[in-house]
C-alpha cells in the first residue's frame, strides 16, 4: 500500500497515546476536559494523572507531594546543581542550563530510589512467596550486592549523619497515611527491615536517606521503579532551575568546577 491509501491512518497512526487528545478547541487528558481540571486537581494529582493513568486520592497525592519537596534540592554539591550553575555562567539560556543538570542524573547520582524501590517490590515478591520479612530481606540484598556491588541504594549518607532529616519525616507521614487506609504501610516495614539488616551488619546505625524514603512512599503507591527515578528528576528539576536562575542574577562567566587558582592533579603515570 502506498503512503495515504489507507486514508490517512498510516499517519494518524504514527504516534499512538492515551494521554492527550488535542483538537482545535479542545484538549483532554486521560480523557478529562481540561477546563474541569484546572482549578480542580492539584499538580501532583495533574502529575499521577497524567503519568499513571489516574487521579489518586488526596491521601495518595499528599504523600507523592511530600516525597516531590523532600528532594528538590540538595547544594551546589551536588554534581546536576552544580552542572546546572556552571552552565548557566557559559552564555546558555535558562532551559538549557536546567538540561545540562538533568543530564547529570544518572545510575550513580539520581538513581538510587528507582533502585530501592526494586529492591523493596523484590523483598515483597519473596514475602508472597511464604518467606518471613527477615530472610527474605537478607536474601534480596544478598543478592542484590552479588550483581551490583556492596552499596545498597537508599542508605547511608556521607553528609547527614547519624541520620538523614528527610526520612523520619517522610515515613511518618506514610505511617499516618497507613493508618487511614490509604496506603499498605508494607513497604515502611520493608523499609525499616532493610535498615534494621544493614544496622545488624554493620554493628552500627546505617540510616535510611532521602532515596530510601521516597522510594518507600513510591511504592507503597505502585510506582514503576523506572518512573520513581522520573519523578525524582522532576522534583530536582526545581532545584536546578532555582541555582541556575539565581547564577544567572549573580553573574560570573565561565566558572568551572573549582576557582581558577586551583588546578588539577597533572599525572603522566598511567601513560598517555
Amino acid at each position: 500500500m502506498n503512503a495515504g491509501q489507507d486514508g490517512g491512518r498510516d499517519v494518524a497512526d504514527w504516534w499512538k497515546t492515551a494521554i492527550i487528545d488535542m483538537q482545535p478547541g479542545r484538549i483532554a487528558i486521560r480523557g478529562r476536559e481540561i477546563q474541569d481540571l484546572i482549578g480542580s486537581l492539584s499538580f501532583p494529582q495533574m502529575i499521577w494523572l497524567s503519568v499513571m493513568g489516574r487521579v489518586p486520592s488526596e491521601g495518595e497525592a499528599a504523600l507523592l507531594e511530600a516525597a516531590l519537596v523532600a528532594a528538590v534540592d540538595h547544594g551546589p554539591q551536588a554534581p546536576s546543581i552544580a552542572a546546572a550553575r556552571m552552565a548557566a555562567t557559559c552564555g546558555v539560556g535558562l532551559n538549557n542550563a536546567m538540561a545540562t543538570g538533568l543530564n547529570m542524573l544518572g545510575d550513580v547520582h539520581g538513581g538510587a530510589g528507582e533502585q530501592a524501590v526494586m529492591i523493596y517490590t523484590r523483598i515483597a515478591a519473596e514475602i508472597e512467596e511464604g518467606l518471613d520479612p527477615e530472610t527474605a530481606t537478607a536474601r534480596v540484598l544478598e543478592d542484590w550486592r552479588a550483581a551490583h556491588g556492596k552499596f545498597v541504594p537508599g542508605f547511608g549518607h556521607r553528609f547527614h549523619k547519624p541520620e538523614d532529616p528527610r526520612a523520619p519525616r517522610l515515613l511518618a507521614l506514610v505511617d499516618e497515611q497507613a493508618a487511614a487506609g490509604t496506603v499498605s504501610g508494607r513497604f515502611a516495614k520493608i523499609g525499616r527491615a532493610v535498615q534494621a539488616r544493614l544496622n545488624t551488619e554493620k554493628g552500627k546505625s546505617v540510616p535510611m536517606n532521602i532515596d530510601g524514603a521516597t522510594a518507600v512512599i513510591f511504592a507503597e503507591l505502585s510506582c514503576p521503579p523506572p518512573v520513581a527515578r522520573g519523578l525524582f528528576c522532576l522534583s530536582r528539576s526545581v532545584g536546578i532551575l532555582a541555582h541556575a536562575w539565581e547564577q544567572m542574577e549573580q553573574g560570573g562567566r565561565n566558572k568551572g568546577p573549582t576557582p581558577p587558582g586551583y588546578r588539577w592533579t597533572y599525572d603522566t603515570s598511567e601513560g598517555s
